[in-house]
């Protein structure tokens, strides 16, 4: 219990924004969190959620379920035109897409920093070649650089976890350069400053003076950055599977590809095919931006002196009243 008490649990990266959350922006930060927690217990537990499986096409009895099916007792959010189970499918895809972000923005996120520190703190013609590199990767189109890699690592084909393994690798490439340049800026900065200047004369390593000293203090923004690339990971993916180089659908389900399938369903009045996995992409997307843009604002002194005023003044009303 004594070692659980030492832990900062309030300086968690959340936790701390919760707390100093008020009004409207505490609402949005709430909301956020809400909707990516069903997210994420849609993804754990598909297995019990999902009537059916994601490549399921008939009862367990036997009898194929239909294509195009109106939303019914049987098939709550209807059928698909292959003849897949929707809510089955949307329930299945939030594992997909939990299991990108994972995979894609962790390998980014480690590669990304690892070049950022030791380009900004090494410096010299590194330092130069990786910058550009980096710029070079960074000022790509991201959806088509995503396409590009999805077909060099798949080859067009992609099997449950190749495929999200390609989709993440391909989204991997695209993020590195966003964590590599703000952790470069960083670290270019904090190699000046006293305390790091007072670590190298006292005899620390350069090895000590960039994990003990710099890696703290120039990673500070990462769970922010996190957080914005996991919902534009979602897109990107979404993006692969609607242009045909996504995840086959006898292997795992995915948001884009069931989109993809349900363009021809639109026009003839079967509504059902598109509404709900675009819904789904949406509302991640919107939990995911909510607790971003949240985190952003409470990050800046500015607007959190501001609502600290506000918030001051209220209760001074209050008392008065």
């Amino acid at each position: 219990m004594d070692i659980l008490k030492r832990i900062p649990f309030q300086r968690l990266p959340i936790i701390s924004h919760l707390r100093q959350a008020v009004g409207l922006q505490r609402g949005m930060l709430i909301a956020g969190l809400v909707i990516c927690a069903l997210v994420l217990i849609a993804a754990i537990f598909a297995p019990l959620i999902a009537p059916y499986g994601y490549a399921q096409m008939s009862y367990e009895e036997g009898g194929r379920f239909g294509a195009q099916q109106a939303p019914s007792a049987a098939h709550i959010w209807g059928t698909t035109v292959g003849g897949y189970d929707v809510f089955s499918r949307v329930i299945w895809g939030s594992q997909t897409a939990v299991s990108v972000i994972i995979v894609a923005v962790l390998l980014s996120i480690f590669i990304g920093v690892a070049l950022g520190l030791i380009s900004g703190y090494i410096g010299g013609w590194l330092d130069r070649i990786l910058v550009v590199i980096a710029d070079a990767v960074y000022a790509f189109p991201s959806l088509l650089l995503a396409i590009v890699m999805a077909i060099v690592i798949s080859g067009g084909q992609s099997s449950a976890w190749g495929g999200i393994l390609a989709a993440a690798f391909s989204i991997t490439v695209v993020f590195i350069p966003q964590y590599f340049r703000v952790v470069r800026a960083e670290t270019v900065r904090l190699k000046a400053e006293p305390f790091v200047e007072s670590a190298i004369v006292l005899g620390a390593s350069r090895t000590r003076v960039i994990t003990k000293h710099v890696f703290r203090n120039a990673t500070r923004t990462l769970p922010l950055i996190f957080t914005l690339n996991s919902s534009e990971a979602i897109l990107t993916l979404a993006g692969l599977g609607f242009l045909g180089f996504g995840i086959e659908p006898s292997s795992a389900a995915e948001w884009g590809y069931d989109l993809n399938k349900s363009l021809a369903d639109v026009t003839s009045g079967i509504w059902w095919t598109s509404v709900f996995p675009g819904i789904a992409i949406v509302t991640t997307v919107l939990g995911i931006t909510l607790v971003g843009e949240s985190m952003n604002d409470l990050n800046d002194p500015r607007l959190r002196l501001r609502r600290r005023a506000g918030s001051k003044k209220k209760s001074a009303v209050k008392e008065t009243a």
